[in-house]
């Protein structure tokens, strides 16, 4: 190669090194820092809460169609690892859908963690649930004892025969019910649903808390009410 012709190359090369720096340096062009972040790569709480949680649970955690999560009783019978496996696996049978990108969903297992150590900085509170029933089954329930602990605990509200009272409605939806699991029946007849005004387990019947065997009884009558599903397709009785 000639002297001549190597230089025009390498004269040519330095020009388009040239240009390239302007354009990165052209009036308006976005900084690294600027770029958003892949969505695997979101680390903020907030970010995440109100990507993927607030269009059910409500924007501060109430309000939403779902359980209310901003709720300290609920945070206090539930551990952090059945929380974690709600948010990455979903509930079967019901509108939670898995969130864990091992389970079709788009959250890694770190963005996981920061969701559900956020909701508890923001929204547990010590000794909340103490005392309560566990979050856990303590056994089978009698439906027909069931509706003993209803009339007793619930009727009020809820009228006699659960279908709505002066405020609430009816709480043998057949619709509400083919949504919601046992497990979340019982985590509602224990935790309440303070943004709604429904109390949680101690607060039914002044001096009177409903013991884990009432709330297993109820869940048994509420779960009676049940439509019936079709053939080879089962309800949720997990999570």
């Amino acid at each position: 190669m000639s002297a001549r012709r190597h230089w025009g190359l390498a004269l040519s090369s330095s020009m388009l090194a040239l240009g390239l720096s302007a354009c990165n340096s052209l009036p308006g062009r976005p900084a690294r820092a600027d770029y958003p972040l892949r969505p695997s790569a979101v680390t903020n709480y907030s970010e995440l809460y109100n990507e993927n949680c607030a269009g059910c649970h409500g924007v501060d955690g109430k309000f939403g169609a779902a359980f209310a999560l901003n709720n300290p009783v609920y945070l206090g019978i539930v551990d952090d690892k059945r929380l974690t496996n709600i948010v990455a696996r979903g509930v079967d049978g019901t509108a939670m859908p898995p969130f864990a990108a091992s389970a079709g969903g788009a959250l890694t297992d770190e963005q996981i963690a920061i969701i559900v150590g956020g909701m508890r900085k923001q929204w547990a509170r010590d000794g909340a649930a103490e005392g309560a029933p566990s979050y856990a089954t303590n056994g089978p329930g009698d439906p027909a004892q069931g509706t003993k602990v209803f009339a007793t605990f619930c009727a009020s509200c809820h009228g006699a025969d659960g279908k709505g009272g002066a405020a609430p409605g009816s709480i043998v939806n057949g619709s509400f019910l083919a949504l919601t699991s046992d497990q979340d029946l019982r985590a509602i007849v224990i935790a309440g649903r303070p943004d709604l005004g429904h109390p949680d387990w101690k607060d039914y019947l002044a001096g009177e808390p409903m013991t884990a065997q009432q709330v297993s009884d109820v869940v048994a009558w509420l779960a009676s009410k049940r439509p019936a599903m079709p053939r080879g397709a089962s309800y949720a009785q997990r999570n």
